[in-house]
C-alpha cells in the first residue's frame, strides 16, 4: 500500500491541487491529510471542501481548531491570529462542524496520524528537538507517527531508545526501528524551499519519500492581498519561511 500523507495546506488552493495531481501522477493507494486544511491562505472553504469530498482522511490542527472557537486565539502570533479571525467568518455551520469533528489522532493500523504530538496532542506542541520527539516516541504503539505543525520536513528515527535525525528526501524505514516523520507543509512551508512538501510513505516497499511540487505562488499570494490578509503571508510564500 502507497500511503500520500499531507497536512497545514493553510488554505493555500493552488498548493493543495498541485499537491492531489502530483499524487494522483505518482498512483498511490490512500491520501491522509494530518490538519491545518485552514488558517494564512485565501481559500479556506474551498481546502476544507476539497479534502472532504475526497473523502481524505484528517485529523484536526491547531489552526483548524481555532477557526471554530475551541482552541483560544491568544496561542497565535498577530498575523495567524487576524487570518483565523477573517477565516472564521467564512465557515459556514456545516463546514464547522465538520472540522469540530475532526479526531486529534488517527490510527491508520500499522501507523498513527497526529498533527502536533501524541504528547498532549491539544496543547499543539512541536517536535523539533531530541527530547519532544522521545516524548512523543514513549507513547507511539505504532511503527511510525505522522505529523505537522512545524511545516519543516523532518525524520526521526527511534532504535533501542537511541533517536537520531533526517532531513533525507528518502528514508529506507527498518523493521527494527521506530518513526516519527513531519512530512512539511502543502500552504506554507518554512524550510527555505517554497514548494509544497508532502510524503508518500511505501508500507510494503519500506521506503518513505518526501517530495516536493512546484505550484503557482504568485497566485496564491494575489488572493491573500486582495482578501486584505496581512501582507506579510503573501510574501512569505516565495522564500519558503
Amino acid at each position: 500500500m502507497r500511503y500520500a500523507i499531507f497536512g497545514d495546506v493553510h488554505g493555500n488552493r493552488e498548493a493543495l491541487e498541485a499537491v492531489l495531481l502530483d499524487m494522483e501522477q505518482a498512483r498511490v493507494d490512500r491520501r491522509l491529510c494530518l490538519g491545518d486544511i485552514v488558517g494564512y491562505g485565501a481559500d479556506p472553504v474551498d481546502c476544507l471542501r476539497r479534502i472532504r469530498d475526497l473523502k481524505i482522511e484528517t485529523v484536526q490542527g491547531n489552526h483548524d481548531s481555532a477557526a471554530v472557537g475551541e482552541t483560544p486565539l491568544d496561542y497565535f502570533n498577530p498575523f495567524a491570529k487576524r487570518a483565523i479571525e477573517w477565516t472564521a467568518g467564512r465557515i459556514g455551520k456545516e463546514d464547522a462542524a465538520w472540522l469540530k469533528g475532526l479526531p486529534l489522532v488517527r490510527d491508520c493500523g500499522g501507523f498513527t496520524l497526529v498533527h502536533s504530538s501524541l504528547a498532549r496532542p491539544r496543547e499543539w506542541g512541536y517536535i523539533l528537538d531530541y527530547e519532544a520527539a522521545q516524548r512523543c516516541f514513549r507513547l507511539l504503539s505504532s511503527r511510525a507517527c505522522f505529523i505537522g505543525h512545524s511545516h519543516v520536513p523532518l525524520v526521526f528515527r527511534d532504535h533501542d531508545d537511541a533517536v537520531t535525525v533526517r532531513r533525507a528526501a528518502t528514508v529506507a524505514i527498518e523493521q527494527a526501528a521506530r518513526y516519527i516523520v513531519n512530512v512539511g507543509s502543502v500552504g506554507q512551508p518554512r524550510d527555505g524551499d517554497p514548494r509544497a512538501a508532502y510524503g508518500i510513505y511505501d508500507e510494503g516497499g519500506g521506503t518513505l519519500e518526501l517530495r516536493r511540487v512546484e505550484y503557482d505562488i504568485p497566485a496564491a499570494q494575489r488572493k491573500i492581498v486582495e482578501a486584505g490578509l496581512p501582507e506579510f503571508l503573501a510574501v512569505r510564500l516565495e522564500a519558503g519561511r
